[in-house]
């Protein structure tokens, strides 16, 4: 079983080092017609490694299914990773939400937000495997802590609910306090740097600030997001590899999706939904488990009408301003 969590940290260092190191080794702005071209890239990418996952759990590769916890069979794992997929997709869209208000803030220029969201997502990727790893240990060794991730995903739909995200305070972030205590910091950017020197002191730059939130913040996020996915399996391996997937695609579904967050009003609605089906699917777990497909279909149809409603939504708006009077 080492062998598959070697391979897959060594696949997502080579996919991260072709990124940044050969297709996006200059600094530049991220056009949405190149960024929709990634997200695809991304998620073919991901359905490539589930179709790994089904032959790997089908055929019991080097005891894959020693760990499988309450997966029966390769297409048993191969949904439960897609739906983990999906779920960690749709979440990250109100973190992409979050991420644009933070550049805007800071006037973080275009043609360096690429770098800082690439070097965000590492930390995450570090946090979320950290995170889930403490997850799988509490369920294994407190099963009623399903029933407490449970309640905690569905009190989070109501604070999101109600709680907006646009009142940013970032000089109240404790990670920036910190770095404020320890270093100076610069008046401006100074290119993509997120250090410099200040006479002959270290400094940081308003760059580094940001990735200091943008980490901070990715942080809260998946408290709401990998609870969730622990109602769909157990399986470390699965609940890790559909998470770093899902990361993976965040930079380039941000630039898809930088012009035209407006006209997605309605998303948050969707997930508030999908936060709360998925904490009573957890509190039911042992009572009256729920298929995975079912909640497959559900969470899909959830999105669906969310994306529906919302472009409906700004289509109807569009005409009325192109009305005349």
């Amino acid at each position: 079983m080492l062998i598959f969590w070697v391979g897959f940290i060594l696949l997502v260092f080579l996919l991260l080092a072709l990124d940044l190191g050969v297709f996006h080794r200059k600094n530049r702005v991220i056009k949405t017609r190149e960024a929709i071209l990634w997200t695809a890239v991304w998620i073919a990418l991901a359905l490539v490694f589930n179709t790994f996952i089904y032959y790997a759990y089908q055929n019991s590769w080097l005891g894959i299914e020693g760990t499988a916890g309450n997966i029966h069979s390769g297409s048993d794992a191969a949904i439960k990773f897609f739906t983990g997929y999906v779920i960690e997709k749709s979440l990250s869209l109100d973190n992409i939400f979050v991420i644009a208000m933070i550049f805007a803030y800071f006037r973080v220029p275009a043609i360096y937000q690429h770098r800082v969201l690439f070097w965000g997502i590492l930390g995450a990727l570090l946090m979320r495997g950290i995170m889930i790893g403490a997850g799988v240990a509490l369920i294994e060794k407190f099963t009623w802590m399903i029933y407490v991730f449970g309640v905690f995903l569905i009190i989070t739909a109501i604070k999101m609910l109600i709680v907006r995200h646009d009142n940013l305070e970032p000089e109240k972030n404790i990670l920036v306090k910190i770095a404020r205590k320890l270093f100076p910091v610069t008046d401006g950017f100074e290119g993509p740097r997120f250090f410099s020197r200040r006479g002959n002191a270290r400094a940081v730059t308003p760059l580094f600030l940001v990735l200091l939130i943008i980490e901070s913040t990715d942080v809260l996020f998946a408290v709401d997001s990998i609870p969730a996915i622990f109602a769909i399996t157990t399986d470390p391996y699965i609940i890790f590899t559909s998470n770093v997937f899902a990361i993976l695609g965040l930079r380039s579904l941000y630039f898809a999706l930088a012009a035209i967050m407006d006209k997605f009003r309605y998303i948050k609605m969707s997930l508030v939904f999908v936060l709360a089906y998925v904490g009573v699917k957890m509190i039911l777990s042992h009572i009256h488990p729920i298929p995975t497909m079912v909640s497959l279909c559900i969470i899909s149809t959830l999105l669906i009408v969310g994306i529906v409603a919302s472009i409906t939504a700004s289509n109807r708006d569009t005409a009325k301003l192109q009305s005349p009077l």
